[in-house]
């Protein structure tokens, strides 16, 4: 089996490909211009489960049931979101019927949702998810990876919204 790491040869490529898409893409703070978006309405994952869903997210997350009904497009489905603060939404779909298999993650699919939660209730919630058992990955002092009942990675990150390890205006 081949090492799936870069070679030294081709971070440098890689490296200046990053210095070159900054250079020609990214302008500084001040001289971007407005987005044309107001924010993230829902991001929607898929259920296996509706009540667990609702206990993990309510209940250990603390991110508070917004509502619940009938997926218009697909009858007897359910469509239900969660507050995750800021105005934004988590939402979900049950598919009842369909086989939709257990949840995969595919390079070129989602990776994980990163989720601002202040400091003090970060903590908090790092303990509630030591008490039920709850594997995570503590990336650094402010981050957990861990997944949800489906599988679906989320981060719970304590920096600010647009803030990342201490650096500003990401």
């Amino acid at each position: 089996m081949t090492d799936p790491m870069p070679n030294t040869d081709d971070l440098e490529r890689i490296a200046a490909e990053r210095a070159r898409l900054k250079e020609a893409y990214l302008a500084p703070p001040g001289e971007r211009p407005a987005s044309s978006a107001r924010g993230l309405h829902h991001f929607a994952l898929v259920s296996s489960d509706v009540e667990q869903t609702i206990r993990f997210y309510q209940e250990l997350l603390e991110f508070p049931l917004t509502e619940l009904f009938e997926n218009r497009d697909y009858r007897g489905s359910n469509h239900f979101f969660f507050d995750i603060g800021n105005g934004n939404r988590l939402a979900f779909f049950d598919f009842p019927g369909l086989d939709v298999g257990p949840y995969q993650e595919v390079l070129g699919g989602l990776h994980h949702i990163a989720i601002s939660v202040e400091p003090g209730r970060w903590e908090r919630l790092r303990g509630k998810l030591d008490d039920a058992g709850v594997e995570y990955l503590l990336e650094s002092e402010v981050s957990i990876y861990f997944r949800d009942p489906d599988g679906a990675r989320l981060e719970l990150l304590a920096d600010p919204l647009g803030e990342m390890y201490g650096m500003t205006d990401i």
